[in-house]
């Protein structure tokens, strides 16, 4: 099979290799649709990676034995390899699993654990159903296009009484406007990049400010009659956004972080915390639970072909990464067998 590897400072290529076996309840699968995140940093490093991408839909197409999935179901490729016994992982929080599995160690090869590649191996359980009327491209969404913020929402019990603040339009703050509008939120997103401040705006966003604007916070509060927003969810993983989400956020509101970051964030307890009455999140991705309602939210909102901004085949990788880095895109999906 053919998979997409970073080779060097802004190089990616193609790379012939074994196609995996299934085994035990894992499941092969064609993936058709592997949409991009954040691997466009490793290609600006130059750091080589072999194993690229955690988002995938695709079609079962061999089995080990009679399990959950068969071959010719459509399915949305649920992230990571967790144990699938823990009590985080049966309560539907799989994504915090403690014990996820040696995948190598499990099937004898690290091949099929990437998914810009043209098959990958998964456990059934994590191989969730496409309804018959999407596309493999729109169901893939269901990962970190949507995945993340809805998860968020859910847990800060956004609704349509709500101001939402979202700190960063790349693809996963683009998600957010989306699922936001869905639960019919009002929307205010921070934004320097051009090119995803005018998507915002698009998907419904009242209002999009520059990060490098000094009297943001004034904006905001002038834009929420001085209370500040009732929510905030920081997609950028920077210092600053985070820092801006927990100033603007009104008393007792909710506030969560969705954006990775390694850096420190300075919080006051007193006075950010317990003296506002804050509700402070950290999420990753939404209870398994959630899915059938996920896809609503992709079968529904008029606003979904907004959210897909390039459908490229996987022979132009390098031209794909070039893309991701320029961030002029909202998600970017590659075509594995194109």
């Amino acid at each position: 099979m053919l998979k997409a590897v970073i080779t060097g400072h802004q190089r990616a290529e193609l790379r012939e290799v074994a196609t995996p076996r299934p085994i035990g309840d894992w499941a092969l699968v064609k993936v058709h649709a592997a949409p991009m995140c954040a691997e466009y940093k490793s290609f600006l490093a130059g750091d080589p990676v072999e194993f690229l991408g955690h988002e995938a839909a695709g079609e079962v197409v061999e089995v080990a034995q009679p399990c959950r999935v068969k071959p010719g179901d459509r399915v949305v490729v649920m992230p990571q390899y967790p144990c699938g016994k823990c009590a985080l992982c049966l309560s539907g929080d799989y994504i915090h699993c403690e014990n996820n599995y040696d995948f190598a160690g499990f099937t004898g090869s690290p091949e099929g654990s990437a998914t810009m590649a043209q098959y990958l191996l998964k456990p059934d359980w994590l191989l969730l159903p496409i309804p018959d009327n999407l596309s493999y491209e729109k169901a893939s969404l269901a990962c970190c296009a949507l995945g993340p913020s809805f998860g968020a929402f859910d847990v800060m019990g956004l609704n349509a009484f709500d101001t939402v603040l979202i700190t960063g339009a790349g693809p996963v703050g683009l998600g957010a406007v989306v699922n936001a509008r869905f639960r019919g939120a009002r929307v205010i997103v921070v934004e320097s990049v051009p090119y995803r401040a005018e998507r915002a705006l698009q998907m419904g966003a009242e209002a999009v400010l520059s990060p490098h604007d000094e009297g943001i916070l004034t904006c905001i509060l002038e834009l929420t009659d001085g209370r500040g927003v009732d929510c905030a969810l920081d997609c950028a993983g920077a210092v600053a956004a985070q820092r801006l989400c927990i100033e603007a956020t009104r008393r007792r509101g909710r506030v969560a972080f969705v954006g990775e970051c390694h850096d420190e964030l300075p919080i006051r307890v007193s006075p950010d915390l317990i003296r506002k009455g804050l509700t402070v999140i950290g999420s990753w991705h939404y209870n398994l639970s959630a899915y059938p309602r996920l896809m609503k939210v992709i079968q529904g909102s008029p606003l979904i072909d907004l959210l897909i901004s390039h459908v490229l085949p996987m022979s132009h990788i390098q031209e794909a990464f070039e893309l991701s880095a320029s961030h002029k895109t909202a998600k970017v999906i590659l075509k594995p067998w194109e």
